[in-house]
Parts: C-alpha cells; sequence; structure tokens
C-alpha cells in the first residue's frame, strides 16, 4: 500500500492524467485476464470471465450477503486496529522514556516482530474458539508491534535538547511526553499505523479462512470450496478495493495530521 505522490496532481488536469497512468496497469491487467479466458488458455473454472465476475458481484451485492459479510469484517478489523494503536502507542513511548520498561519489553518485541502473524491463529483458536474474540485478538496482536516500534523509533529519535528544555521550564514527566515526544514521534506513528492497516486486512481475511462463521474471508473459502469462482473472485477484488480505499483515506488523514503538526 504504497503512497505515490505526484505533484502534477495539483492541478486539475495533472491530475486527471496522473490518476489514469497510474491505474492504466489495472485495467491492462482485465484486458489480459479477459483475452486469456475467451482463448481459452486456462481452464474457465480456473479464471472465469470478467463479465461473470462482474454478474457475480452484482448479484451478491443486491442479495445483501457480501455487504453484510464485510461489515462483519470490517467491525472485527475496526476494534483490533484501534486496540492496537492506542496500545502499541503508549507502549512505544514508555519504551523511549523509561530504560526500565525498554529493558523488559524490547527483547519480547524483538523476538516476535519477526513472527508469522497467521503462525497465531492455532493459538488464538484454542484459546478463544470460533467466536469474534478470538480475530480480534488475532487482529490485535498482529498489529500492535508495528505501531510499538514506529513509536518507539520515532521516540528515540528526539533531539534531546528539546526534551532538556522542556524540563528546565518546569514540564512534568507526563508533559514532556504528551507535548515533546509524541508530536516529535508524529510521522513514524503514522507510518507504523499505516503498516498496521495492512496487517488488519490480511488478518481479517485469512483468519476468516479458518476460525469464522461469517465475514468476508469466510465468505470467500465457502465460495471457492462451492465452486463459485465468479463470486469467489468477485469476492476477493471487492475486498481488495476496500482495504485500498481505506488506505487512501488513511493517507489524505495522515497528510492532514502531519500538517496540522508542523503548523
Amino acid at each position: 500500500m504504497a503512497d505515490v505522490n505526484m505533484e502534477s496532481s495539483r492541478a486539475w488536469g495533472g491530475g486527471v492524467v496522473g490518476t489514469t497512468i497510474r491505474y492504466l496497469p489495472i485495467a491492462l491487467l482485465f484486458v489480459a485476464w479477459e483475452m486469456i479466458h475467451l482463448m481459452g488458455l486456462v481452464p474457465e473454472k480456473m479464471l472465469p470471465g470478467v463479465g461473470e465476475i462482474i454478474g457475480a458481484f452484482v448479484k451478491m451485492l443486491t442479495e445483501g450477503d457480501l455487504l453484510w459479510n464485510t461489515f462483519r469484517s470490517l467491525s472485527r478489523a475496526a476494534v483490533g486496529l484501534g486496540a492496537a494503536v492506542a496500545i502499541g502507542i503508549l507502549i512505544g513511548i514508555l519504551m523511549a522514556s523509561s530504560r526500565i520498561a525498554r529493558l523488559l519489553l524490547n527483547p519480547i518485541v524483538q523476538i516476535f516482530y519477526p513472527m508469522p502473524r497467521s503462525a497465531l491463529i492455532p493459538v488464538v483458536m484454542i484459546w478463544l474458539g470460533l467466536g469474534d474474540s478470538s480475530k480480534i485478538l488475532l487482529i490485535f496482536l498482529g498489529c500492535l508491534l508495528p505501531v510499538i516500534i514506529a513509536t518507539y523509533n520515532g521516540a528515540r529519535g528526539v533531539n534531546p535538547v528539546l526534551l532538556w528544555s522542556a524540563s528546565s521550564l518546569g514540564a512534568s514527566r507526563l508533559d514532556v511526553m504528551r507535548e515533546v515526544l509524541l508530536p516529535a514521534a508524529m510521522p513514524e506513528i503514522v507510518n507504523g499505523c499505516r503498516t498496521a492497516l495492512a496487517f488488519a486486512f490480511i488478518l481479517m481475511v485469512s483468519s476468516e479462512f479458518i476460525i469464522a462463521t461469517d465475514g468476508i474471508g469466510f465468505m470467500i473459502s465457502q465460495l471457492g470450496d462451492a465452486g463459485y469462482y465468479p463470486g469467489m473472485f468477485a469476492a476477493i477484488f471487492f475486498v481488495s478495493g476496500v482495504g485500498f480505499a481505506f488506505d487512501r483515506l488513511y493517507a489524505a488523514f495522515a497528510r492532514r495530521i502531519l500538517r496540522w503538526r508542523d503548523a
């Protein structure tokens, strides 16, 4: 989910041209997809036509199944990601400002960060079963570490002179953390939260393949098992589009937050 900043997009004409060029490969991909389907280079079951996928999408959309399952998935992701961001920022700031906290928590963070998040699926399934809490916990754990590390790195990079100056002016330790460390670390925090957002979508879908009775991941799995591949691909493309839309919205929000901080 990389953000490409194009200066020419500030002008209306440049924005249209830039957007067209940016998303042209996606259109070409679907053209190539349809050509491969029409030429019969791949079995039809494995690669349904673009028209079939669009038809399946419209059918699932009008019946309401697609929107309901997507809502169920996003509600879990929102809770898990929101908790991870709030707690991750607190832990990161604490680690940056306290040597004891750093000594206690840094080894744990370093050990668990390389672990594949999906490896936790069997563990949370044993702990919490198939309910919402298992998916929320998995998303929380998967998103927590990127936020902690980003906040810690951002706060540790603050000029010590700023901290000494605030302390010499009578600011309490809490005031220093809130008024100096947190704003100075904001660019890193914003990037860490964006990474966590991507992880939230990945874990949202992958967890529902295994430990769910509803949700978009569960729906994709069920459609594939039933052999309804146009519907399966439609759901995959839809959730990809939803993830892309959330990333664009977050990028716009992040730019506004950083402009506010600089102002």
